[in-house]
């Protein structure tokens, strides 16, 4: 209630600077003239905003127009509002993406009824940006290292639930700042293809299968199970090609990806027409050109692929200031109304600019008059926004929608927390586990250190782009471990934090000597890693691995684990080696759980937290093995097309048990185009209750043929006690047996191999379950377009 009274007494505060009046000396006097114009319309529909509540018992009781009829199918309300709309104010609407003073939020419409709107919330992993506490999911990499469709259904219920709770709230109290909306641009679902790659952590990973198959259960989770409103609304981003470099060693917003037709298909964009399927409601185009065209004045993408082929009826939003670099940065046009035309022209409805007061689309006018836009072509555009606000339920009876309910007060509630924690634990994947050192009896344990820069750093622990809340909520590692280890001795090592650009050697012999169990926390943070921040290598950061070296120098007999927090790949090549190191846990980025889920699975606490994590990405040998981060090629990327030995494969990760596969039963012969029906028997052979992903890997046989290695067919957490025996059926989609050649999808008669256990095939380390094989004959051959 604190939250809702505090919006309530700010609620004019963020909107009171966008009624000034501004003059630009790069500006035309007919720009500056249709700039004060469009200001004006701002300004009206904010000054409404403020005098008129849009809140639940303010909804007109009288039908006025057609689009107001909650009779009517959305289509006709959606055409009829935006018959009666202005080109002024359809060009103000898709001008106001949202991102600070200037252009946030879409104005209201006060002679219609239409309240404002806020377009730019972030839920990645919680409500990401809003003021106000939210639950604080583990960073999205460590989601997908769960391999469970539940989990990423569950983070999204709890973000959207708690997103549109805040959001309901904001809007009561007339305030509409940035991120104070219910439209979630959200997930990344951008393929891993460069471990250097910074932004790694907003990602699921480097499997397009698997990276569709998360976003498809976020988007789930994010929109309800209501048939008539959604909760929040979902977007993927970004469309396409986008993986790095973010600025080593170029900048993305000039970057141009160079990629084939085969590329594009095969890992690109496969992730992005499974959005599709799943009823996003939009995208977002990214900063970077894609074969000489910036992303945001795409057609090929945003036109002939999102809605020709694909069918996509939403929206494309620009990424922040993505239009405004078409002209500053690649230079590809050189004015306002030429970008706005383009960008219309291809498929983009909408623009998030970096708060510019007179950004790109605000030329939407001038192009139409210019001839460079049709305004029937910019009345099309404009239709998936409000379509977006009906589905919300914007211009219906709040009473019929049960989402309007919500409010701020749900936010993270017991459940939630319980959620994030479970989440958390589930995220861990066990890398090493030298003669069971793991899971720990906390009372054989009398002297212990937590040493490193990640032991108490709270600041890092959330990883990029945090949700906001108080530090009441979270639990560091040093706090979560000093309740089962009551005299753990903790000093800080390490100048700069994660950086460590000094090392207090003299501090590390003294918190190692005489301890029977030492734990180290290393690794990165956003400090290191993180949106416009790519690494140049893929090395424990400064002086992280002398600082490991000392402790395994002066330990003694002391048990030492050590705890990794990062996204993209480490090069712990040494400690795995070292007999020294006992255990390695990679966390990732856990959040608010962090101290919790540690405990949780280093002492498999109630015999319920085996590690069950999986690796979404794959960790090098070597840093020599990676193509130039430029080359847009996936030839030597990823487990699909690396032939050289990995570190860490992709899907690999240890238990506290063991697996065995055996009874795998399929069809030996299949039509082209027919789904693949599977049944397994797995048995928990070990004495520890656990979780276990199954893996199903098809290879062809024919390796003439342009395909990868290998490709995941087919994944599943599972629960399975021990000394248990399940029996599982899965079915393995027809596409997965296809590839893209000369414009087309092709399944090509042959016998391709079907792999399945709890791992890759051919792996350097391997994990403690077998794998089962069977071959079976795709009996004819088939060609077809997007839609099989």
């Amino acid at each position: 209630m604190a939250l809702r009274r505090l919006f309530l007494l700010t609620a004019l505060s963020t909107i009171s600077s966008q009624v000034q009046c501004y003059t630009f000396p790069e500006l035309s006097e007919k720009q500056h003239i249709s700039f004060r114009k469009n200001m004006d319309i701002s300004r009206e529909g904010i000054s409404a905003s403020t005098s008129i509540r849009w809140g639940r018992g303010d909804f007109p009781r009288q039908v006025d127009y057609p689009f107001q009829n909650t009779s009517l199918p959305w289509d006709a309300r959606v055409d009829d509002l935006v018959s009666r709309l202005s080109l002024q104010e359809i060009m103000v609407q898709m001008a106001r993406g949202g991102a600070g003073e200037y252009t946030t939020p879409a104005p209201a419409i006060p002679r219609l009824g239409i309240p404002p709107y806020v377009w730019n919330s972030n839920c990645h992993r919680g409500d990401q940006g809003a003021w106000g506490n939210a639950t604080a999911f583990p960073q999205s990499i460590g989601i997908a290292a769960t391999f469970s469709s539940k989990a990423l259904f569950d983070v999204a219920t709890v973000a959207s639930i708690e997103t549109r709770g805040k959001h309901n709230d904001f809007v009561k109290a007339g305030s509409f700042a940035t991120h104070t909306g219910a439209s979630c641009f959200s997930p990344v679902i951008n393929v891993v293809r460069d471990p250097r790659w910074g932004r790694i952590q907003e990602t699921y990973g480097e499997d397009p299968y698997m990276s569709g198959e998360h976003a498809a259960n976020f988007l789930k989770g994010l929109h309800g199970d209501n048939e008539r409103f959604v909760r929040v609304t979902g977007g993927c981003l970004h469309v396409d090609v986008y993986s790095g470099p973010e600025n080593i060693p170029s900048p993305r917003e000039s970057f141009d990806a160079k990629v084939t037709d085969e590329d594009m298909h095969m890992t690109y964009l496969p992730g992005f027409k499974r959005c599709v399927e799943a009823g996003t409601y939009s995208f977002m185009c990214s900063y970077n050109s894609i074969n000489g065209v910036p992303a945001c004045v795409n057609k090929k993408t945003m036109t002939d692929i999102l809605r020709t082929a694909w069918k996509f009826k939403g929206y494309v939003v620009s990424d922040q200031g993505a239009i405004e670099f078409v002209i500053s940065k690649h230079k590809y046009l050189h004015t306002h109304v030429d970008v706005a035309a383009a960008a219309v022209n291809a498929g983009c409805n909408l623009e998030l600019s970096n708060n510019e007061p007179f950004n790109v689309f605000m030329s939407i006018v001038e192009a139409v008059e210019q001839g460079k836009l049709t305004e029937s072509l910019v009345r099309q555009r404009v239709k998936p926004l409000f379509y977006t606000r009906m589905r919300l339920g914007q211009f219906d009876p709040p009473q019929t929608n049960p989402y309007s309910d919500l409010d701020s007060s749900v936010v993270n509630n017991p459940e939630h927390k319980e959620k994030a924690l479970e989440v958390a634990t589930k995220s861990f994947v066990l890398l090493k586990n030298e003669n069971n050192s793991l899971p720990l009896d906390p009372s054989k344990f009398k002297n212990v250190a937590l040493i490193g820069p990640m032991a108490d750093n709270y600041g890092q622990m959330f990883g990029n782009l945090p949700p906001k809340q108080s530090r009441s909520f979270a639990k560091t590692p040093l706090q979560g471990l000093k309740e089962i280890f009551p005299n753990l001795q903790y000093k800080p090592v390490c100048h700069e934090q994660t950086k460590c650009t000094e090392l207090r050697k003299e501090k590390v012999q003294q918190l190692t000597k005489s301890k029977d169990l030492i734990i180290a926390a290393l690794g990165t943070g956003p400090v290191v890693e993180s949106e416009y921040h790519d690494r140049a290598h893929l090395e424990l950061p400064g002086l992280q691995k002398e600082l490991l070296l000392e402790i395994i120098k002066y330990k003694g007999n002391a048990r030492l684990i050590v705890l990794l927090f990062n996204a993209g790949p480490l090069n712990v090549t040494f400690a795995d080696d070292d007999t020294n190191v006992a255990a390695i846990l990679e966390c990732f980025f856990p959040g608010q759980s962090t101290g919790d889920a540690i405990v949780n699975v280093l002492t498999n606490k109630d015999g319920k937290n085996s590690p069950a994590g999986r690796l979404p990405n794959t960790w090098p040998l070597t840093l020599s093995q990676l193509p130039q981060m430029v080359n847009y090629s996936m030839k030597g990327r990823t487990y699909r097309y690396m032939s050289g030995p990995a570190l860490y494969s992709f899907g690999y990760g240890l238990s506290y048990t063991n697996f065995h596969y055996e009874a795998m039963s399929l069809d030996p012969k299949v039509k082209a185009g027919q789904d693949i029906s599977v049944d397994l028997s797995i048995s928990n052979t070990g004495s520890v209750d656990s979780d276990e992903v199954i893996q199903c890997y098809l290879s062809w046989n024919n390796k003439s043929l342009p395909v990868p290695i290998r490709q995941l067919g087919y994944f599943e957490r599972v629960h399975i006690q021990a000394g248990q025996q399940i029996q599982h059926s899965l079915t393995i989609k027809a596409q997965r047996t296809a590839y893209w050649k000369d414009d087309s999808w092709v399944i090509s008669k042959g016998t391709m191999d079907l792999s399945c256990g709890g791992q890759q095939p051919h792996q350097r380390k391997s994990a403690p379950s077998n794998i089962v094989h069977a071959e079976f004959e795709i009996t004819d051959s088939l060609t077809y377009s997007d839609d099989l």
